[in-house]
């Protein structure tokens, strides 16, 4: 039997893992920066998605439903960002923007289809405003992000 709400719970689960995994790389990536400005650009991107992990599980707890621990993820934006966590180790500054940019391509398309009108489960208002933020902010840093890569 469909259940609106953990259909919908286990979908915002699997973008909170994926939010911690770009936060994980993020740090990562600012770890192994050489340029101080880049540094700090990670560090506000892995800060950026830390607070939407928090802001998607008040979300959940609103909803009812457990908030997932991890492990259990599938997908192909997940594993993309897994494949992008290991780019981030790398002491190369053009090669973590890169990895940067697919991440965040791979991010948007996530929030793109919980997002879609076409898919079910449905997204209330109320979240649909949150993750709406959350594609904003994204999209607006890949732009940056892929201005930070053309003058490296």
């Amino acid at each position: 039997m469909y259940n609106y709400t953990d259909e919908l719970g286990n979908r915002l689960n699997d973008l909170l893992e994926k939010n911690y995994d770009a936060e994980k790389g993020y740090k990562k990536a600012a770890e192994n920066a050489k340029s101080q400005n880049l540094k700090n650009f990670f560090e506000r991107r892995a800060s950026e998605r830390y607070n939407f992990g928090h802001e998607i599980k008040a979300e959940l707890k609103d909803l009812g439903q457990e908030i997932d621990k991890g492990g259990s993820i599938q997908g192909s934006a997940h594993r993309t960002w897994m494949d992008v966590k290991s780019w981030f180790s790398s002491d190369n500054d053009e090669a973590m923007l890169e990895a940067a940019i697919t991440g965040e391509k791979a991010a948007l398309s996530e929030y793109d289809e919980l997002l879609s009108k076409e898919n079910e489960p449905h997204v209330p208002a109320r979240i649909e405003s949150v993750l709406n933020k959350h594609r904003a902010t994204i999209k607006h840093e890949l732009d940056t992000i892929k201005t930070l890569e053309s003058i490296q």
